[in-house]
């Protein structure tokens, strides 16, 4: 085998590493890329996928229900079945042995087997893609989770996680959807102020330690900590940690990088107000020169934007909201300037005006776009009647995205299209308990914003069931999923961003070379 081929399989291999790896299946006619002699890559469904999932509140009176879900159609038709499981944290940690052989001890053993054996089952296991499962779990001690999926069930695999947390120190709904490991992540929008308890949740899916950095950086600059660095996630456990103890300074607005020096980690912040309600904060797109922020509720009474520049430039941004007609500019908020290094945050007040709408940010220069993450911080409702929740910057759609968990009441789905106009194919899958799929086609026209208050529902819907997002012509779509729980006349949301599920890998087109057997 020659060094070209051994380059474009280590190729073939980086890239299916980055979401899992790819079954690769031949064409009938023989070709592997899009089309004979080009060399295009193909897309090829992965073969496996990896989730993680934080441990849901330490709240008595927490209610937690997961859903897990994989879109119908995602895998190669000739894919085995495979499996998709999630389990708690601590499934597979064993005692340590000691190298003593006491028959007095059976009994014990047999103790401490049986509680493993009960820890190592699934807390949630998907059987066939297309129909969500779903579990609860209403306890205090309701641990972290971590799963995998293979086979047919790999490919667009989803699963989310809704606490609802009825009274008490984070009261609200706190939704998010389980990640996959990785090495960096950014969190603008986090706080270490007094009337905040921040932590975040570092979850280690592997058989080996992680050991991860947090570096806190406030309106100017880096937050001093000794202790954020060379923090040990031990293997297949969950550690939270508190953004407050980790410096002396009390800042309102945080941005929180989480890195790691060895191993992978899943990483979301669990935003708690003592008086303003709480929902988890996940991890922005990767910086970028622009970003969109979908899906700000139409009855929103406070918008904060949170950005931060990570490299040595500092941003000049144009601020636009994509609404249901078209994009304006907020007033007094046409540009907004972000130093490097620094956390800026503007108060964008009821920035809708009664209609949902995106966030759009872009360079304000053309030609000059510097790197920025950025999140919202969106609150509903007035006085001791208020609720949180966090929209971070998404990545585009892309080919498929998925929102696992949905009610037949309280689900809103928003589709951006902040350039090109757009056609967008929206599915509800079959109900967890019952209830057949459906599927219908909107378009979004260019620089707006659509609102679904009433996206499509199964038909004969029991139990929750998954919305799947596909565009089918047009420029690009983002897109986020609202579910709105109401309690006690408090307006209790949360918002879940839709990027690319990563369902598929490009694999360069490759030959076999057979000359390693000349001699």
């Amino acid at each position: 085998m020659n060094r070209t081929t051994l380059s474009l399989m280590a190729a073939v291999t980086a890239l299916a590493a980055v979401t899992g790896f790819a079954v690769v299946f031949a064409p009938e006619d023989g070709t592997t890329g899009a089309a004979a002699g080009t060399a295009t890559p193909a897309r090829m469904p992965v073969e496996r996928s990896s989730l993680l999932c934080p441990a849901p509140s330490t709240s008595e009176v927490a209610e937690t229900a997961y859903t897990s879900f994989t879109p119908a159609g995602t895998g190669a038709a000739d894919a085995k079945a495979g499996s998709a499981a999630l389990v708690p944290t601590d499934a597979t940690l064993a005692a340590p042995d000691d190298g003593k052989d006491k028959k007095q001890d059976k009994d014990k053993d047999k103790d401490k087997d049986a509680g493993k054996t009960e820890a190592s089952k699934p807390v949630l296991s998907l059987k066939e893609p297309g129909k969500p499962v779903t579990a609860e779990a209403n306890t205090a001690e309701a641990p972290a989770l971590v799963g995998s999926a293979d086979g047919r069930l790999a490919p667009g695999w989803a699963a989310q996680q809704t606490t609802k947390v009825s009274a008490g120190q984070g009261r609200g709904v706190l939704g998010v959807s389980c990640t996959a490991p990785d090495t960096s992540f950014w969190f603008p929008g986090a706080s270490t102020a007094d009337e905040r308890q921040d932590y975040v949740h570092l979850t280690n899916p592997d058989d080996t330690a992680a050991v991860a950095d947090i570096e806190l950086h406030g309106k100017d600059g880096v937050l001093e900590s000794d202790s954020g660095e060379g923090i040990t996630v031990p293997a297949r456990s969950s550690v939270p940690v508190l953004l407050s103890t980790l410096s002396a300074d009390s800042a309102e607005d945080v941005t929180v990088h989480v890195t790691t020096r060895t191993g992978r980690v899943g990483a979301v912040v669990q935003a708690v107000d003592e008086e303003g309600g709480s929902d988890w904060l996940a991890a922005s797109a990767e910086a970028s020169g622009s970003a969109v922020l979908p899906g700000i509720p139409a009855d929103a009474t406070s918008v904060r934007l949170v950005v931060f520049a990570p490299g040595d430039d500092d941003a000049d941004l144009k601020v636009r909201l994509a609404g249901p007609t078209g994009s304006i500019t907020p007033a007094g908020h046409e540009t907004l300037h972000v130093k490097a290094g620094m956390t800026t945050a503007v108060d964008l007040k009821d920035v809708t005006k009664g209609e949902a709408g995106s966030l759009l940010l872009s360079p304000a220069a053309p030609g000059r776009p510097t790197p920025v993450v950025a999140a919202l911080r969106v609150v509903r409702g007035k006085g001791a009647a208020r609720e949180v929740a966090y929209i971070p910057a998404t990545g585009q759609v892309g080919e498929r995205a998925t929102a696992a968990d949905n009610r037949a009441k309280g689900s809103v789905l928003s589709l951006t299209a902040p350039g090109a106009a757009a056609e967008v194919k929206v599915t509800a899958s079959a109900g967890s308990e019952a209830g057949e799929a459906v599927v219908k086609t909107y378009k979004v026209k260019a620089g707006t914003t659509l609102a679904l208050t009433e996206p499509p529902v199964p038909s004969g819907l029991k139990g929750s069931y998954a919305l799947t997002v596909e565009p089918r012509s047009g420029g690009p779509v983002y897109a986020s999923r609202a579910l709105e729980l109401p309690e006690d006349g408090v307006p209790m949301f949360t918002v879940q961003t839709m990027p690319d599920d990563r369902g598929t890998v490009a694999v360069p087109e490759a030959e076999q070379d057979l000359s390693v057997l000349d001699d």
